[in-house]
């Protein structure tokens, strides 16, 4: 089932509307380039290349960012055109692991580019990689550095409270390292629902943090921050308890005070959402009896296998994100709906890069609409063959556990557990909401 599924249990006429056009959202601070999927008789960098590695790219290849190279101005950008037309052509990047084949196709923060904008690359690097006019290139951008918060210029504010974690030292060399920090909410004068949050290493910790999660926040490579919807917030108490799962490795260099600063953004004082989230909820990929694990997680050497959990949900839900976790022979995880009256869909299928840790942000539109009884089916794949890319010894035995070269497998998701009255309310909105997008579509 590709982008016409249907994600909300509604009735079958409203179905066809969720089969509407996605509308990518840039990076901040960058205009969307709506040139780039039109025709071009003669592509340069200047006026077409340019403001697409603003929007898609940039990001990450700066100064500073976690990218390897810089690809701002033209005598950066140039010595790397070729790898750059094999990297977008193989949708290596930019990283955007979603299966385009099946499933929901409308995201916030897609960062994808299209079918459109890999052709015009391709005929620019064709063409010798053209630099055209300097005068036709777009403003340069002003990102936020390493002591900055990406979230700050979204909200126009820095965050309105910061938790930071206890230290922890890292060795130059050895096995991975875990941290499990609790720390205690204090300056607070009363309740408050976080709408977004913001996850990042200290400067020196980032070349050793794997990953870091917590009560209020889940970070990992390509996903540093979530914003949830505009009308759902996770509350947040003075004398509360925030619980760390951080995963350090070391890598050559010692850190003697590795920690995480966790960013949070409020609604104003005394403002109560509609809705209350827990935030990312772990779903596991194993068959579960009685709470205990009953199916194992062993893979032979170069062999595969397949594992599946199911979650039957005892509560209405939205889904805002999902994002998956697996460590090196993982190649793909689904997330599966069986409703209630039979039918099936595939929600999402994604591919795994164990370099990236992606957060999916579903549309407001798309965001899944699951009433009670519904079954969440998480399906992961694992490839111990020297097929596997990623894959370090082929002819190891690989078993579940929490080092990189063990295997595991869940999916986080964001989950909003609602009453009926919520879910009936959400429906209606959501069908009025289809309605005028298709009517909008129509008169297009």
């Amino acid at each position: 089932m590709n982008q016409a599924s249907s994600s909300i249990w509604i009735a079958p006429p409203v179905l066809a509307a969720i089969a509407l056009l996605a509308f990518p959202r840039p990076a901040f601070g960058v205009q969307s380039y709506a040139a780039a999927t039109a025709p071009a008789e003669k592509v340069t960098f200047a006026s077409d290349i340019a403001p697409l590695l603003q929007q898609k790219c940039q990001a990450c290849h700066q100064p500073g960012g976690i990218a390897p190279m810089s690809l701002q101005t033209y005598q950066e950008v140039r010595p790397w055109a070729q790898v750059i037309k094999e990297k977008v052509t193989t949708r290596i990047m930019p990283p955007w692991h979603i299966d385009r084949s099946v499933g929901i196709q409308e995201f916030k923060n897609d960062i994808s580019l299209s079918d459109e904008q890999i052709a015009m690359i391709s005929r620019w690097v064709d063409s010798g990689a053209p630099e055209g006019d300097p005068a036709e290139l777009p403003p340069p951008v002003e990102w936020p550095d390493g002591s900055e918060w990406i979230l700050e210029e979204e909200f126009g504010r820095p965050p309105d409270y910061v938790i930071k974690t206890s230290p922890f030292s890292v060795p130059a060399s050895g096995n991975d390292q875990w941290w499990m920090p609790q720390e205690v909410v204090d300056g607070l004068d009363g309740p408050r629902y976080v709408m977004a949050n913001e996850t990042r290493p200290t400067i020196e910790s980032r070349p050793v943090t794997h990953h870091a999660n917590s009560d209020v926040s889940n970070f990992g490579v390509g996903k540093p921050f979530d914003i949830y919807p505009t009308d759902t917030g996770l509350l947040l108490s003075p004398g509360d308890t925030v619980g760390f799962n951080i995963h350090y490795f070391p890598v050559g260099e010692a850190v003697e005070e590795a920690s995480i600063e966790v960013g949070l953004w409020f609604y104003p004082r005394g403002e109560e959402p509609r809705l209350k989230t827990d935030g990312d909820k772990n779903f596991s990929s194993y068959r579960r009896t009685e709470g205990r694990q009953a199916q194992e997680m062993v893979i032979p050497p170069n062999g595969t296998i397949t594992t599946q959990g199911i979650h039957v949900l005892q509560t209405p839900a939205r889904i805002h994100s999902v994002r998956g976790h697996m460590h090196l022979l993982g190649t793909a995880q689904s997330l599966e709906a069986i409703y209630p009256d039979g039918r099936v869909e595939i929600l999402s299928r994604l591919f795994w890069k164990h370099n990236w840790h992606i957060t999916y942000l579903y549309e407001d539109h798309a965001q899944p609409l699951l009433p009670k009884g519904t079954v969440l089916i998480v399906t992961a794949w694992y490839d111990n063959t020297a097929n596997n890319p990623a894959n370090p010894d082929p002819d190891t035995w690989v078993v579940h556990g929490r080092r990189t070269v063990d295997e595991m497998s869940h999916m986080w998701i964001g989950f909003t557990a609602l009453d009926d009255e919520q879910f009936t309310v959400l429906v209606e909105e959501r069908e009025q909401l289809l309605q005028e997008r298709r009517l909008a579509q129509q008169r297009e």
